[in-house]
This record gives C-alpha cells, sequence and structure tokens, in this order.
C-alpha cells in the first residue's frame, strides 16, 4: 500500500513537469528514473525547460533618475528611471510639471533600489509620503506622473510587451486623433486653406478656441463675463469653421475655463444649432455645480477635466453628471494607470474619455496605449500643428500619426525612441539632459 501511495505521489510530481509516468514500469526513485530514462541527460534538460513554466520575471532595481527639459507645446518634463541591467524607461509631464525637477530628485531616494515592475506600489508610496506636501494635485502629482509613466515603458522593455498589454490588452489597433487648430478666424485669409490641409491630412475631428483675451469688445480686463459683441465673434468663428469643414468631421469648441457660469450658459445655448462633438470647460474647473447647471441647460455636450487630478477629482464630476465627457491629461492627472482608473470609474457612468493631450511623440504614444485598452474612449488630442518638424524629429519612428489615426506598435513598453540630436535644439537653456546625480 505505502509503495503505491509513493508512486503515485511520484506520478503527480513528473507529470506537474510534463513528463509521463507510467505506475507499472516507471523506476520507483529520481535516481532509478535517471539511469532508465530513454533520453541523454542533455536532453532532458532540454526537455524540462520546454515543459515547465520556470519564473522569467526580471530582477530588476532601480539605480537612477534624471531628467531633461524641452520646449514643445509648452513646457515638457522629461523623466527617465535607470536599472541595474541597463534598461530603462522614458516619460513626459507637461503644463503644471513647472518645477517639478526638483520633485523627481526628492522622489529619486525612494525609488533607487526597489523593483521597478512594483508600479502601483512605488506610485502609492510616494504619493502617501506627500500627504502633507501637496500631493492632491498640482506640480507634485505632474512630477509623480512622469516617473508613473517612465516605470511603465521600463516594464514593458523588461518583459517584452507593450504597455497596452500590461494594461489588459487592446480595444483597438489604432487611436482617432482630432486636430487642435488656431486657423479659426473668419479675417484670415489663410483659415479656410490651413482648415483644408488640416481635412486632407485625415484629421475626422477639429478643435477651435473662441476665448479672447485681447478681444476688443471686452470691456473689462478683469471680468470674463462676455459682451453681445463678444458672443456674436465666437458664434461667428464656430460658424466660419463648421462651414469650411466637410460635414463628416466633428467640431469641438473650447472656452478654456475662463469665463462665468452666465457667460457659458449664453454660448452653450448659441452653439447648439452646430451640433459640436462638445463644447469644452465654460467656466473653471474649480466648482462642480456650476459646471453641472450649464450641461443641464443645453443640448450642447459639456467637456471637461483637464485640469483635474487623479480620480479623487474625479469623482464628483461624475457622480454630479456635471459633464457628458470627460477629458484626463495623461502627462499630470497621475499616469497612465491612474487614468486607466479614472476611465474604468467614467464607464460606470457611460461617460466616454476624450484625453487632453498637448505633449511630444513620446507622452503622446504612451496616452495612445491607455486609449486603445479602454472600452469608452472617444478621441485624443494633438496640439502640434505648428510644430510640425520638430513633432515629426522627435522620435527616431518618425511621424506617428497617419490619417488622423496613431497605431499602435508592438515594440516592448511605449514603443518609441527619443531622437536626442533633434530634441536637443528644442532643450530649455542651461538644464540637466539627463545628468547622473552628483
Amino acid at each position: 500500500m505505502r509503495q503505491a501511495v509513493r508512486k503515485s505521489r511520484t506520478a503527480i510530481a513528473y507529470a506537474s513537469r510534463g513528463f509521463r509516468y507510467d505506475l507499472f514500469t516507471m523506476p520507483e526513485t529520481r535516481r532509478h528514473f535517471l539511469r532508465a530514462a530513454p533520453l541523454a541527460l542533455p536532453a532532458l534538460s532540454v526537455a524540462v525547460q520546454a515543459q515547465s513554466t520556470p519564473y522569467s520575471r526580471p530582477r530588476l532595481k532601480i539605480t537612477d533618475v534624471r531628467t531633461a527639459q524641452v520646449r514643445g507645446h509648452g513646457y515638457q518634463l522629461h523623466v527617465r528611471v535607470y536599472t541595474d541591467q541597463g534598461i530603462y524607461g522614458h516619460g513626459e509631464a507637461t503644463d503644471s510639471a513647472a518645477g517639478g525637477v526638483p520633485l523627481v530628485r526628492g522622489f529619486r531616494n525612494m525609488l533607487v533600489g526597489q523593483d521597478p515592475l512594483n508600479i502601483d506600489y512605488l506610485w502609492e508610496r510616494i504619493r502617501t509620503a506627500g500627504i502633507f506636501a501637496g500631493a492632491q494635485g498640482g506640480q507634485y502629482i505632474t512630477a509623480l506622473t512622469a516617473i508613473e509613466i517612465a516605470l511603465w515603458d521600463l516594464a514593458g522593455r523588461a518583459m517584452g510587451l507593450p504597455v497596452y498589454q500590461l494594461l489588459g490588452g487592446k480595444m483597438r489597433n489604432r487611436v482617432r486623433v482630432y486636430c487642435d487648430s488656431a486657423n479659426h478666424h473668419p479675417d484670415d485669409p489663410l483659415a479656410k486653406q490651413k482648415l483644408a490641409e488640416i481635412e486632407a491630412m485625415g484629421f475626422t475631428a477639429v478643435k477651435i478656441d473662441i476665448d479672447e483675451a485681447r478681444d476688443p469688445n471686452r470691456f473689462d480686463a478683469m471680468n470674463w463675463t462676455a459682451s453681445n459683441a463678444e458672443v456674436d465673434r465666437m458664434v461667428k468663428e464656430v460658424d466660419f469653421v463648421r462651414g469650411c469643414l466637410n460635414k463628416r468631421v466633428d467640431l469641438a469648441v473650447d472656452m478654456h475655463g475662463r469665463y462665468d457660469a452666465t457667460t457659458g450658459k449664453r454660448v452653450a445655448k448659441e452653439l447648439e444649432p452646430f451640433n459640436l462633438l462638445w463644447l469644452e470647460e465654460p467656466v473653471p474647473a474649480e466648482n462642480i455645480d456650476a459646471m453641472r447647471d450649464i450641461r443641464q441647460s443645453t443640448k450642447t455636450p459639456i467637456c471637461c477635466g483637464e485640469n483635474l487630478f487623479l480620480r479623487h477629482g474625479f469623482r464628483e464630476l461624475l457622480e454630479k453628471r456635471a459633464a457628458d465627457i470627460i477629458m484626463p491629461d495623461m502627462q499630470k492627472c497621475g499616469g497612465l494607470l491612474e487614468t486607466r482608473k479614472i476611465a474604468d470609474m467614467a464607464h460606470t457612468y457611460y461617460v466616454p474619455v476624450a484625453p487632453h493631450c498637448v505633449v511630444s511623440p513620446v507622452g503622446y504614444m504612451a496616452s495612445a496605449h491607455v486609449c486603445a485598452a479602454i472600452p469608452n474612449f472617444l478621441v485624443l488630442e494633438w496640439h502640434w500643428i505648428s510644430r510640425l518638424q520638430l513633432w515629426k524629429d522627435f522620435v527616431k519612428e518618425g511621424e506617428i500619426i497617419q490619417k488622423g489615426f496613431v497605431t499602435l506598435p508592438d515594440r516592448p513598453g511605449i514603443g518609441v525612441e527619443m531622437n536626442e540630436e533633434a530634441v536637443r535644439k528644442a532643450q530649455i537653456p542651461n538644464t540637466p539632459w539627463f545628468e547622473e546625480k552628483s
């Protein structure tokens, strides 16, 4: 009986390694098995490796965190996280990233020596460490965002997988892009031509800005209640652009959160006949109730969220149904996984996500990975129409937008590599360029 039990256990052990075990003919011990095996030991070793599933997770430690600062569409903070195996990851932050370099240096002490594949742990560790240092938003979270994106790029490179695969896989193979255009003034003799060129590039959506701090019809430099003439000017611009574009091309309009609720309601109502893709931030982001009141007053879809941080910043917005569409900025709201969490939260309210995105092709492709992985993605912003040459030269892969879409690469990590020779021309003077800590 004991011998039968022993043979049964041995059979289970060998079966778990992918080998066939015959209870009646198999030798009783491993030594006997090796002597009796028809395979030579080298061949047996190969068989074991082929049939078993060894843990191949790379054992990495963070050795350094370095920064570079670039002037593209505004200020860009680029961060690289380095490891003891020569693998590094590259991330990018923008807007409130100004002043982020000292913060990144401070975060470095919580990163060096750590396993870079524990991304959420490292992110949460740094975030909670700053509870009294402004970790609810702003520069603190934006600097942390650049590190988080670099960690995802690093993890993908280490494991040989694109970031979208690490985020759950692709919902779509390519990501729709809209062009943020400044070419919308009826009095500009080149405006029609420029809009036609944008449409010829394959974009199926365009956005224009209708807030004008220097509008001669304004009566007060500080008060943002629009006069009748200002509202007429806004409507005229929207009407002009809508008439220049094919009906198949969607049109979005941005007010940059500069107006009061009275103006927001008026403009949203006046623009209803144009069937906009959305009206963006008619009032500042701080008062969710005011945004909700505007949304409830109009058929024009309301979009906001580029100045909110973390999923906590979107909770009340979604709970109060204050927006038809949300637009988190992945390069400052907390990073790729945080945006995924925001999108999943929005999905429970059936709210689509159209991320704000004004960064270089490095951060842009990182954003595209999240857009590919979430079910409720709508369209991704692109704001480099006036900087085309730098955009095309920024990464070694060249132009990443084709006919108004980004196709996700199968390369590990984010899938693009900065062309440093070209980008150094846009480096902010007297700033470090991925220099080791002295």
